[in-house]
């Protein structure tokens, strides 16, 4: 597929799913904020459900009342940050109806905010590994940590279960548009054969950064195991504003669970937002710069 055509596959739309709570309040500002760098447009979605009937019939208000909060923020978002917001009402559940809104406008990058793990029974947040697992785009997961001056630091976690490289796209996108510094951080492996597959994968990966005159570091986990709890503390010593993270919440792997890898770095104590890209299926694409030996 041509650069042409991947192009048309989208319509440059930063997608805000918001239940109106605090802290998807803090996602639309990190959103609004990226989309301007990007030079993207908002579109700020709420999902009416069982949930919304019910907290409306609370505050003994209609329907009505979910246009009128999505025009106010539309209306502040345009006039503090000069670029186009659209909002969005749509009757459905969250597992499904966000995806089909997804593909529906071809946005490019989702927004998502949570409470992290503590919350989750209580907000939003809940759903985020749902949510997550069905996006057909990636997906920023922020808890109540702003914006700040955007993704200076990124940590790009390189592990022989995952698929790091089809992460190289967006770690170059966010590298360019902030002027950061990409800290690979590779995970360490009992046997030789794995550590030797890692070093192969981050060489591919650093000679794009190299071509492209990204700055980057290379720092090996300290010991095998644990890799999501080292990933969070390079990250927090690091200073780092952005993970970004293959995730397939639906499939482990022997040895490895991709679900609890994902929930670790996704509801991350320290806030640090969290990128979440699920690669296409397995097969030729994935391995074809080279073949590992």
């Amino acid at each position: 597929m041509s650069q042409q055509q991947q192009k048309s596959n989208y319509n440059n739309v930063v997608l805000i799913p918001t239940d109106f709570s605090e802290v998807c309040g803090n996602a639309i500002s990190h959103g609004v904020k990226l989309a301007r760098f990007l030079g993207y447009s908002v579109c700020i979605l709420h999902i009416i459900n069982n949930e919304t009937k019910a907290s409306l019939k609370k505050k003994n208000v209609g329907v009505d009342y979910v246009e009128w909060r999505l025009k106010e923020y539309k209306k502040y978002y345009e006039k503090k940050y000069e670029l186009p917001v659209d909002t969005m009402a749509v009757e459905g559940s969250i597992f499904t109806t966000i995806t089909e809104v997804t593909k529906q406008i071809k946005a490019n990058l989702m927004i998502l905010g949570t409470h992290g793990k503590k919350g989750l029974q209580h907000v939003f947040g809940s759903y985020a590994m749902k949510v997550v697992a069905e996006s057909p785009i990636p997906v920023v997961v922020v808890q109540k940590r702003s914006f700040r001056e955007g993704y200076q630091n990124l940590v790009f976690p390189v592990s022989n279960d995952l698929e790091p490289r089809q992460a190289v796209p967006w770690a170059k996108l966010m590298a360019k548009l902030f002027k950061s510094e990409v800290n690979l951080f590779l995970s360490q492996e009992k046997d030789a054969a794995l550590n030797h597959r890692i070093l192969v994968m981050t060489k591919q990966i650093t000679d794009i950064l190299d071509e492209e005159k990204i700055p980057y570091t290379i720092t090996h986990a300290e010991k095998p195991g644990g890799f999501a709890e080292q990933v969070i503390s390079y990250a927090v010593y690091k200073h780092s504003d952005l993970i970004l993270m293959i995730t397939r919440p639906n499939m482990d792997l022997p040895g490895f669970s991709l679900s609890a890898w994902s929930e670790r770095l996704m509801f991350n104590e320290a806030q640090i937002p969290v990128m979440c890209i699920n690669p296409v299926d397995y097969g030729y694409y994935y391995y074809e710069w080279v073949m590992l030996a």
